[in-house]
């Protein structure tokens, strides 16, 4: 069977890289940071707050913390909604007891919902982002243009209505269309969580100015590494470690960098995973090389 001759074009292949959101670069021409604190490496934890449907349409795919099984998927359900009640609460308690700041990106349904969580988020100094309208909204490149302007601009006013005006904003499963960088900024966000493109932020250009886009490692992903390939909590907080220590060592050659991780409440938020999440904030706190920021922060030291 012979493919149509228009699944070898690809409108967007060119020289370098296939769009022109940001220059191209090696690392080792980007230009060395130093923070004006003294710090060496930024640490940027970022806890996701997550609204999922009974009933996921999963359009164009399904997010990776989506229900499993036939409808009502009650079991997983459950286990996201009590990382809401309960395993957020623990992480605030462990943030709070290490000294670290966090970025919470929430989806913006649940914004009414989870009024005293706002709460205790903002009174420990923490960063709240917007986070798409909720898991199953997911941005991607054959979603309307007017569509998805829609959804963003609603996500903005559900916010705005609770008095929260984020400049931070990360899609719902990180997915993004051609489109979403120019549609994001234009409703006023000028940070994004989306791509991880290097160690240090990276401005990107949108029809509405530019957008710094901070890099979340998707590798070191508690879900990811806890969930899917069945790491043990051992093994996470090892890695979350050493990523810290190999960014301090190369600082003498590139400057200050960034580390980046999440904490899921219903992953890193159950009572048998806590103390991994205890010995990794201990460290990173009790190092003074090290600077806890939220992603605004973070922005603003390398503008």
């Amino acid at each position: 069977m012979s493919l149509p001759d228009a699944y070898l074009q690809y409108p967007h292949r060119r020289h370098g890289m296939d769009h022109d959101r940001y220059a191209w670069r090696l690392s080792i021409d980007r230009p060395r940071k130093l923070l004006a604190n003294g710090r060496k490496l930024a640490c940027m934890i970022v806890v996701p707050l997550e609204f999922h449907r009974l009933d996921p349409q999963g359009k164009p795919f399904k997010h990776p913390g989506a229900m499993q099984t036939p409808y009502p998927d009650l079991r997983h359900y459950t286990t996201r909604d009590y990382g809401l009640r309960v395993g957020v609460f623990r992480l605030l308690r462990e943030l709070r007891s290490a000294g670290l700041k966090a970025v919470f990106p929430m989806n913006a349904s649940l914004v009414e919902r989870v009024a005293p969580l706002i709460d205790a988020i903002a009174s420990d100094g923490h960063e709240i982002a917007a986070y798409g309208l909720d898991a199953d909204a997911i941005h991607w490149g054959g979603l309307d243009a007017t569509a998805e302007q829609d959804r963003i601009t609603r996500v903005r006013e559900i916010f705005s209505t609770a008095r929260l005006h984020p400049r931070t904003w990360m899609s719902p499963a990180r997915a993004q269309g051609f489109r979403t960088p120019d549609a994001v900024r234009a409703q006023g966000f000028d940070i994004c969580l989306d791509w991880e493109i290097d160690n240090v932020p990276v401005p990107f250009r949108t029809e509405h100015g530019p957008l710094s886009c901070i890099p979340l490692f998707g590798e070191l992903d508690d879900r990811k590494l806890l969930i899917d390939q069945r790491q043990s909590e051992n093994e996470w907080r090892d890695q979350v470690i050493e990523a810290a220590t190999m960014l301090l060592s190369e600082h003498q050659r590139f400057g200050a960098q960034v580390l980046s991780f999440t904490l899921t409440p219903y992953v890193t938020g159950q009572p048998f995973r806590i103390h991994a999440v205890r010995e990794v904030l201990q460290t990173l706190g009790g190092n003074p090389d090290i600077w806890s920021a939220t992603a605004t922060e973070i922005t603003d030291a390398w503008s």
